[in-house]
């Protein structure tokens, strides 16, 4: 994660192409939930319970129009992209600042935003795809909601606040689960997906995949032998960590 102290402005600028983040936006669609559909004529946002105690931003976010790339884009080798990337600079910056909490730099493992995780995201968010859009109006709200939230609780911008203050924020939407109050399901359901697209943006780059002990098309002699002990007790502590142990690995 970028470290600061708290006189120090902290702006993200992406330096990852066009054509690379189309790239890994192809990658990230392929292993997601969600494809790169078209057809994108109304976009609604998940039913979620609303708490009484519950603030929400609702913005009025207007569904990208731009044509997209049709039933069988080449992905592999883009060309230019159609539609215009979305996310403003302090979004952009947002989002990375969040993704370094999700992903810190860990020993030789680069943080989120080193691997240029967050221009992905805003390349996600900017597809005129259905599945996309939605997805778009989860996380235009949820960086709105932080910074309501950052000026309810210490009157300033979410980016500037202290590592102390991120956290106090942060750790009553990161883990969502039973006990999760009220006032903050909605934020933590829409905050959960954004977590999801962190990771699967990150363990599409070969950093990431080092990170996981993923070799990749290695040849293996005899029978594969499984995730070692090591592998599966590593995967099992950063679900834990990022309050996913409900998919920790079982035999």
């Amino acid at each position: 994660m970028h470290h600061r102290n708290e006189h120090e402005s902290y702006n993200y600028v992406s330096n990852m192409s066009r054509r690379e983040s189309l790239k890994w936006l192809g990658l990230l669609a392929a292993g997601s939930a969600v494809g790169l559909t078209t057809g994108c004529t109304k976009v609604l946002e998940d039913d979620i319970a609303v708490s009484a105690k519950a603030h929400w931003p609702d913005l009025d976010i207007k569904p990208v129009t731009a044509k997209g790339y049709g039933q069988d884009p080449n992905l592999v080798m883009p060309t230019e992209s159609p539609w215009p990337l979305t996310l403003t600079a302090d979004e952009l910056t947002l989002v990375a600042l969040l993704a370094d909490y999700i992903i810190p730099r860990e020993g030789d493992i680069p943080s989120a935003s080193e691997l240029q995780v967050p221009a992905v995201i805003n390349e996600w968010v900017s597809a005129p795809y259905e599945g996309q859009q939605r997805d778009r109006i989860k996380i235009l709200n949820s960086l709105a909601w932080l910074n309501d939230e950052a000026q309810l609780r210490f009157k300033k911008q979410f980016v500037a606040l202290s590592e102390k203050q991120h956290r106090a924020i942060l750790d009553d939407i990161a883990f969502l689960n039973e006990q999760t109050p009220a006032q903050f399901q909605r934020i933590g359901k829409a905050f959960l997906r954004f977590k999801e697209l962190v990771l699967a943006a990150f363990f599409c780059t070969p950093e990431g995949c080092k990170d996981i002990g993923y070799l990749g098309n290695v040849p293996i002699a005899g029978d594969y032998p499984g995730p070692s002990d090591e592998a599966k007790a590593h995967l099992d502590q950063v679900l834990v960590e990022l309050g996913l142990s409900e998919y920790a690995y079982t035999d």
